[in-house]
């Protein structure tokens, strides 16, 4: 079966459906990047930690 031919079939099916005929949805995070995501959350809402405006300040303290 050509390509397509195939995504024909798959739109045509999905348009009689009303919708996909599978589930379509993100895998879950795994460990380390919940792990990364909360702690850029806590960088975030550190007081301590020094907070930029915007790229080009924190650029210009690079140099």
């Amino acid at each position: 079966m050509k390509l397509t031919t195939a995504i024909n079939v798959f739109l045509r099916q999905s348009l009689r459906a009303g919708g996909f005929s599978f589930d379509v949805r993100l895998d879950k995070p795994n460990k380390e990047t919940i792990a990364a995501m909360l702690e850029a959350e806590r960088i975030a809402h550190d007081s301590n930690v020094k907070h930029y405006s915007d790229v080009e300040e924190a650029f210009r303290e690079l140099k």
